[in-house]
């Protein structure tokens, strides 16, 4: 059994057995109360047990995850109140994505592999439009061409336009107005970024679930400081997307030592925030399912009553930091997240709460038998690697070290739907 050292209570180790993070996670608690410390602590954990895992980069913080950390005053303290005799600095492998390409490897996905559901949700298109859509992807299939690329996708809606009284019997009426709609969204988000999500070499799930020479889980680590800013939209469409890959491509083995592959979504709340009746549908299926895959979910939140029921039903860690109460809404939601604990006869949760220092949390997991453990009042370890963002240059580094570089760099272009309207259109003319 593999376990994870998440901290101490003064008088023993707080563990959690790696195999019960197929069930998924929810780290929580206000801002500045150290989520992002413990959210590095359990990533190093699994790398040092041989689980990969992705993580988007909100703040540019998880970056020092690819360098060593330093020793300190405080972090030698909390090593003692917790008994860890071997503490070594070392940087945890790492590869870094980026959807710009500066700060990271390009992470792609064609048009075809997002499908028109994600992209309907993503535009925030109505039922019309989304029909429009769904007609743009079937007949790109009928005639065999590939959606690659926002070119190919704005050429097939030329396409139905242009064809759209031939086309009516098989799809409708498609009118010049609501493609026009489509297109103009597509603009949009062309300058935030989706121009250059979209196209090949695409990522395939493979690609992320890597093991180094030394048994070490790689963690990949995703830039998304700039696009979290820019369009939040396209982050959390980004994670769905994700999540239904994995969903789809990864074979069934039931529950397993370890996870294959552990994937954290922070700021978890803009997935459900922006997400439409029938993606959430969507969303709730694959988290419940997508543990007999081999891969755990971890979310992580401000305010944990964000993750709908239907999902906070599945969680089994729960490191849960402070929750600060000004207002008669927010004690309501602290009372209501202490009831979600198993009470520990030594303290009141509730009490408790909203009184842990930076760097405590209350932590509780699953154990041998699936069964959550009592709340501990736990102080968190302290991170092997760098706390705080590394250098662009360091980052580059390993970017050139990297197993991925020489094929995900290279944006490459071949013949799809664009190309071959075009040389169709020429043969007409």
């Amino acid at each position: 059994m593999k376990t994870l050292l998440l901290g101490g209570n003064g008088s023993e180790q707080v563990l959690a057995d790696a195999a019960q993070l197929n069930r998924h996670g929810l780290i929580a608690g206000a801002t500045g109360t150290g989520k992002t410390v413990s959210l590095q602590v359990i990533i190093e954990q699994l790398s040092a047990a041989g689980v990969p895992s992705f993580v988007p980069d909100i703040k540019g913080d998880l970056s020092g995850l690819g360098a060593a950390g330093k020793a300190h005053r405080k972090v030698s303290q909390r090593l003692d109140f917790i008994g860890i005799a071997n503490h070594a600095f070392t940087a945890v492998p790492a590869v870094f994505w980026d959807i710009k390409g500066k700060k990271g490897h390009p992470i792609r996905t064609t048009v075809s592999e997002m499908g028109p559901l994600l992209l309907s949700n993503l535009l925030e298109l109505n039922d019309t439009q989304s029909g429009i859509l769904y007609a743009c992807f079937r007949e790109a299939d009928a005639q065999g061409w590939l959606m690659l690329d926002l070119e190919d996708l704005n050429a097939m809606l030329q396409c139905l336009g242009e064809n759209a009284k031939t086309l009516k019997q098989a799809y409708g009426n498609i009118s010049a107005a609501s493609i026009g709609a489509i297109r103009r969204r597509l603009l949009v988000l062309e300058e935030q970024g989706l121009a250059d999500f979209l196209g090949e070499p695409a990522v395939q799930v493979q690609d992320l679930i890597h093991i180094d020479d030394s048994g070490k889980g790689l963690v990949n680590i995703l830039e998304a400081a700039t696009l979290i800013q820019q369009s939040p939209r396209l982050y959390s469409t980004l994670l769905l997307w994700l999540l239904s890959e994995l969903y789809e491509d990864l074979p069934e083995v039931g529950d397993l030592e370890k996870p294959k592959l552990v994937i954290f979504i922070d700021e978890a709340h803009l997935m459900f925030k922006l997400a439409g009746k029938a993606l959430l549908e969507k969303v709730e299926q694959v988290v419940r399912l997508i543990r007999s895959k081999g891969v755990g979910v971890v979310f992580i939140t401000q305010n944990p009553l964000d993750i709908p029921d239907a999902v906070a039903g599945q969680l089994g860690l729960k490191v849960q930091h402070a929750l600060r109460a000004f207002t008669a809404k927010d004690k309501k939601s602290i009372r209501a997240v202490a009831a979600n604990f198993r009470a520990n006869p030594h303290f009141d949760t509730e009490t408790v709460l909203p009184e842990l220092a930076v760097g405590e949390a209350l932590v509780s997991s699953l154990d041998n038998q699936g069964k959550p453990t009592v709340v501990e009042k736990t102080l968190m370890s302290p991170p092997v690697s760098k706390i705080g963002p590394i250098a662009l240059k360091d980052i580059k580094t390993i970017m050139a070290n990297s197993p991925h570089g020489e094929k995900f760099n290279q944006r490459i272009n071949r013949e799809s739907a664009h190309e071959l309207l075009k040389k169709r259109a020429q043969q007409s003319a």
